[in-house]
């Protein structure tokens, strides 16, 4: 019985580290899918301040000088 018991227990512990395995993966890539959709966002408005800026604005700066 108590080997019955132990091998029950294992099993539930390996389920439960299984589920919580697949929630940190799942958790992992919606963080990733929101950090695309950030970037494509602020790329966006990059192009367009770029676009509505007069010519010969907007362009990188290089501030190291």
């Amino acid at each position: 019985m108590s080997n019955a018991v132990s091998l029950a227990t294992s099993i539930v512990t390996m389920q439960a580290a299984s589920t919580q395995q697949a929630l940190s993966v799942e958790m992992l890539r919606q963080n990733a899918q929101a950090d695309q959709a950030l970037v494509a966002m602020l790329q966006q408005s990059v192009e367009q301040t770029q676009a509505a800026l007069p010519a010969g604005q907007g362009a990188l700066v290089d501030r190291t000088a």
